[in-house]
């Protein structure tokens, strides 16, 4: 009786917050939906959502009192829920395909971008370590995604992921246009359709980023840029997402170490999640690659395993959607223009060494992946 009655109360303080950000993720959808829109600046719902949010931001912490709660909902438990499903995206098969010279490959770029970024935002951008390795792993992994992540395990104020999430949109939006200009142009030498697969795969920021280029390249070539080509990108990119995992427990263990090594009272009070979270996500990789071996199979007369396997992508999608939505409104502006030119000069040169650094790692691996 007891917990109806906490869960009644939660409902009624969360309502209001939640319809706040429904609100936004269904007008990010609906924009994201028309094709004008779409064909002219390939946002998606998830960037919408953010940049809704900031613009209403002001409007919320004149009312926080009574959104708080709606909005740290989704910013924070819808968010876990978000990163848990995204594992339908994934399949283990998909993976296998690349073997360990992809799977090397993409280690290389998240070791190499994400140290380098703590070193630079520490060093020369004088950013503070949290925002530092949000930006890093924002760059380095899966944008977006890996930034809400880690700043979920990390328990870091939500200004610093939002700062992050901004900085590593910006720039992947900007490479996503770029690759497939450069390519159609002849500007990269010496990569063919599948060596600029494997460059976008594993320097490009997001996903959606990922799969954006590659269709952008397939039109602008007439074809020279083979779909092949844009699946070893997506798979490339897949394994990056899938690192995210292990990527997790080990920054966990490191900071938890340190913590334990240095502790004092206010260290103590701010120790690191275990990211729990990232075996569910794991665990829903592993259920995805069972359903794809019967997605023609009828549960229902009207409902097949792909159908499932749909929807859970789709909530995947909206859980997110509706955490960006959730940060975005969260944006306390005077934070964001004191920490935001630095996290965006970090997020500059960590994409600088993306697109050189990438491009000779992809040579490297002539004549191996491609």
């Amino acid at each position: 009786m007891l917990r109806i009655k906490h869960f009644l109360n939660f409902i009624a303080a969360a309502s209001k917050g939640l319809l706040l950000v429904g609100l936004i993720v269904t007008l990010s959808f609906y924009l994201s939906s028309i094709k004008s829109i779409h064909d002219s600046t390939h946002l998606a719902a998830t960037a919408f959502a953010i940049l809704i949010g900031a613009l209403l931001s002001p409007w919320f912490f004149r009312f926080q009192h009574i959104l708080q709660t709606g909005v740290q909902f989704s910013a924070k438990k819808l968010l876990r829920l978000g990163i848990i499903l995204y594992g339908f995206n994934i399949t283990f098969s998909e993976l296998y395909n690349i073997g360990f010279y992809g799977f090397l490959a993409a280690f290389i770029v998240i070791i190499v971008i994400f140290l380098i970024a703590i070193f630079a935002g520490i060093k020369i951008f004088k950013l503070d370590k949290e925002t530092s390795m949000l930006v890093g792993a924002g760059s380095a992994i899966c944008g977006a995604a890996a930034v809400l992540a880690l700043e979920s395990s990390l328990k870091s104020d939500s200004f610093k992921g939002v700062v992050a999430v901004g900085s590593v949109v910006i720039f992947g939006l900007i490479a996503m246009f770029l690759y497939p200009i450069a390519f159609s142009t002849g500007i990269i030498p010496t990569l063919d359709s599948n060596g600029m697969g494997l460059f976008m795969g594993a320097t490009l920021h997001e996903v959606a980023n990922v799969a954006g280029a590659a269709e952008m390249a397939k039109e602008m070539t007439n074809g020279a840029f083979t779909q092949s080509a844009a699946n070893l990108a997506v798979i490339i990119k897949m394994m990056r997402v899938i690192l995210l995992v292990p990527f997790l427990l080990i920054v966990a263990y490191f900071i938890a170490k340190k913590n334990a090594a240095q502790s004092t009272p206010q260290k103590m009070s701010k120790k690191i999640d275990i990211p729990y979270f990232a075996f569910l996500f794991l665990g829903v990789i592993v259920l995805n690659t069972l359903l794809n071996a019967h997605k023609n199979t009828l549960i229902l007369s009207t409902l097949s395993v792909q159908d499932l396997i749909e929807i859970g992508q789709f909530l995947c999608a909206l859980c997110i959607v509706f955490a960006m939505a959730a940060l975005g409104l969260q944006i306390d502006f005077k934070k964001f223009f004191k920490l935001g030119g630095k996290a965006f000069g970090l997020a500059f040169v960590l994409f600088i060494i993306l697109i050189f650094g990438g491009y000779l790692l992809t040579l490297c691996f002539q004549g191996i992946l491609w």
